[in-house]
């Protein structure tokens, strides 16, 4: 039986790959080149951009279309419980264990086995996983008999797996079995044209779902609206903010786009406080101006960077195009800066 944080995909559901641009057209097509080829990819991507849904089409134009393609979520589960979920245990392993039962390695055998959010696997399960990778076989947990299996592994992320080795959180022979091919996914803003081509397709669907007999026409001005948005949750974002339009028009046309769900019409929600930090754990993006010309010159930069960035994304409600605006940046300088100081920002 299959847990709620893994499953086994049908064909039904890799048929929703929708786009004409140009990158999306050029990831397809090294999808399509390398799912013959039986060694491990790795597909990376932000948030919503798809990583599952390319995962089916590479297993379902692989020779091993007819086996099962078995999923599991590594960020749902503790160390414990994802070695099991992984291996299987045999009977008495541990309290509760009152019979055997195969992994998810036994369940995918044959075919693919999808570990997605790859890069929160604990580092114990990381070496039982690469001991797969490069011999097919492990024992259950509680179990010494080797089982064998043969899978084709494929690791979906949103996180920089080369970053996490520098920081000893994933294992770098690992991660170079699994680097056969790296697979980037386009983000939603690098795939000029889709935009429009996929509210209609969610719009579509949507209508038909709610028994309309046809489906509401975007405006020009809702056109703009959506090209000219940053789209951070990528594709699936831009489903939900659709189907939100299509149910609440009451016309032919949409005219306006609510991008943001949680506004409230009131003014009664507050902004948690986050609790202050002691002196002595003071980070970058806390110090005062005139702590700058304390500091060295590089440092003093670095903090200020990240204290122009901080105040302009929270005055824009974090929307990164206006932030763009604010600071007199292009949209990917912004992104650039993003990356490069995500640990204070997110402090």
């Amino acid at each position: 039986m299959l847990s709620a944080s893994s499953k086994i995909a049908t064909p039904r559901m890799a048929t929703e790959a929708i786009g004409q641009s140009d990158t999306f057209l050029m990831f397809q097509e090294s999808l399509s080149k390398v799912a013959p080829v039986n060694r491990p990819v790795l597909l990376m991507g932000e948030r919503g951009t798809g990583k599952e849904l390319a995962a089916m089409r590479l297993h379902y134009l692989s020779p091993r279309w007819q086996e099962p393609l078995v999923t599991l979520n590594c960020a749902a589960l503790s160390p414990t419980l994802m070695e099991t979920e992984l291996f299987g245990h045999e009977k008495g392993a541990f309290t509760g264990a009152s019979q055997s039962r195969e992994g998810r390695f036994e369940a995918a055998d044959g075919g693919t086995l999808l570990l997605d959010e790859i890069g929160n696997t604990p580092l114990e399960v990381q070496e039982k996983i690469l001991r797969v990778v490069e011999y097919g076989i492990f024992e259950r947990v509680g179990g010494s008999v080797p089982v064998e299996t043969d899978v084709r592994l494929v690791g979906a992320t949103n996180v920089d797996l080369v970053a996490l080795t520098d920081q000893g959180l994933f294992k770098r022979d690992l991660l170079d079995r699994l680097s056969f091919e790296v697979l980037f996914l386009p983000p939603l803003r690098k795939r000029e044209g889709d935009i429009r081509l996929l509210a209609n397709h969610f719009a579509a669907r949507m209508a038909f779902e709610l028994g309309r007999e046809e489906a509401p026409v975007f405006s020009k001005k809702a056109i703009t609206l959506m090209e000219d948005y940053a789209w951070q949750g990528n594709v699936r974002e831009l489903k939900n903010v659709i189907e939100r339009a299509v149910y609440k028009a009451s016309g032919s046309s949409i005219t306006d786009i609510d991008f943001d769900p949680f506004q409230s019409p009131y003014g009664l929600l507050e902004t948690p406080v986050a609790p202050k930090l002691p002196q002595t754990e003071k980070t970058l993006s806390q110090a005062a101006p005139s702590d700058l010309m304390d500091m060295p010159l590089k440092e003093a930069v670095k903090t200020l960077e990240i204290r122009m960035l901080k105040t302009a994304l929270e005055s824009t409600r974090y929307n990164q195009r206006k932030a763009a605006q604010k600071l007199g940046l292009t949209y990917d300088q912004v992104r650039g800066l993003l990356k490069k100081h995500a640990t204070y920002l997110n402090a």
